[in-house]
């Protein structure tokens, strides 16, 4: 799009959707066939496995919808256009909290409510994303009848897609690893993690959307082959995601117990658990927003193995390292959530080098082009 390729763009939006389609399927069929196995990997207490199994089950049968949804607001935060997916995830999100309210309250449906009220409001994001894509005026402008998947597209989104979705995928063993540590503590530990990894999930939603800023900035403008400004782009991004991710985090912090107690009124202990995590992740959320912003800067610059290497060796390396060094010395939950900022701080300084790097590289060659 910023090298104003529109061919491209038009074939490269039809075969992402084509693809979101078959992939919500294929992980949708693998989440229900193998939630109870999942679940049981991590630990989970057998009497809250029946509940758990029940909802991932449901919320795997709306894997179509989010990917579905996920790609098509891409599509569109890649033109800039970020206003679109966040007032339809507005409105899914109050009808989803609507849901939750009727299902639980008045049909008293309990976690098969809960769950199904999410697919539900997926599925109306999916179907909004879908018609304002239909209705585009741009060279991005999806047409059904022309969904189709190309495979020099495929092979490109592939070349930047599997190396961010395994670097997903691993992020998610290294948090396994900590919620089956977590599990050890007992129910009211693993209720204050939850209640309080739903509190601080705000900010990293905040800090990550310089994510999106940095890599959809960086990659029109590396399309354009405006590589100087690069840098000023990644300034911006890192400076944002720290303002707003160290308020955010204060501000969880001080009205921590508030917070909690909306998740589990009159439970002391669940509240205090709950703190433990939100004063180390709350107060320290920035430095996963800088390392983020640093990924979107890489992956926008047409790097994956790159970042996704470091990634695993910072975040997944040091979390586990952790666990078995810092964690078996001292088994608390104090020490177990202070592996998240010691792997966000290590991993953040080796994609800023690397960011240096790449940049650089850039630059270089195009002053050699020129001559």
């Amino acid at each position: 799009y910023g090298a104003k390729d529109y061919k491209n763009v038009s074939q490269t939006v039809h075969t992402a959707m084509g693809i979101s389609v078959i992939f919500g399927f294929v992980s949708s069929a693998v989440g229900i066939a193998l939630a109870k196995v999942f679940l049981q990997a991590m630990g989970t207490p057998a009497e809250v496995l029946p509940h758990s199994v029940v909802y991932m089950r449901i919320y795997f049968a709306g894997m179509p919808a989010s990917m579905v949804f996920n790609f098509g607001s891409s599509i569109l935060r890649a033109v800039g256009d970020t206003k679109r997916p966040f007032i339809f995830l507005s409105i899914s999100g109050t009808v989803n909290v609507i849901l939750n309210l009727v299902f639980v309250i008045v049909f008293r449906m309990g976690v098969a409510g809960v769950a199904l009220s999410t697919i539900i409001s997926q599925f109306l994001s999916a179907v909004l994303v879908v018609l304002s894509l239909l209705h585009s005026n741009g060279y991005y402008r999806l047409y059904i009848k022309e969904i189709r998947i190309y495979k020099d597209k495929l092979l490109r989104m592939m070349r930047i897609g599997i190396p961010a979705g395994v670097q997903g995928s691993i992020f998610s063993i290294s948090n396994v690893a900590i919620q089956s540590s977590v599990n050890s503590f007992g129910e009211l530990a693993m209720a204050g993690h939850t209640a309080a990894s739903n509190i601080d999930g705000l900010i990293y939603i905040a800090t990550n959307s310089f994510y999106h800023a940095s890599l959809s900035f960086t990659g029109q403008n590396v399309g354009a082959k405006k590589y100087e400004r690069i840098g000023r782009i990644l300034r911006v991004c890192v400076v944002y995601a720290i303002i707003i991710g160290a308020t955010l985090g204060t501000l969880t912090y001080v009205f921590g117990e508030q917070l909690l107690g909306l998740f589990s009124p009159d439970n002391v202990e669940v509240i205090r658990y709950g703190m433990i995590r939100l004063s180390i992740l709350g107060l320290s959320y920035f430095t996963c927003g800088i390392m983020e912003t640093l990924v979107g800067s890489l992956r926008g610059m047409g790097a994956s193995i790159l970042p996704m290497c470091i990634s695993i060796l910072g975040v997944v390396g040091v979390r586990i390292g952790w666990i078995y060094t810092f964690f078996a010395w001292d088994r608390t939950l104090l020490m177990l959530y202070l592996s998240y900022p010691a792997s966000w701080v290590a991993t953040s300084l080796a994609h800023f080098i690397c960011v240096l790097y790449l940049k650089n590289k850039l630059i270089k060659k195009s002053a050699e082009e020129g001559i």
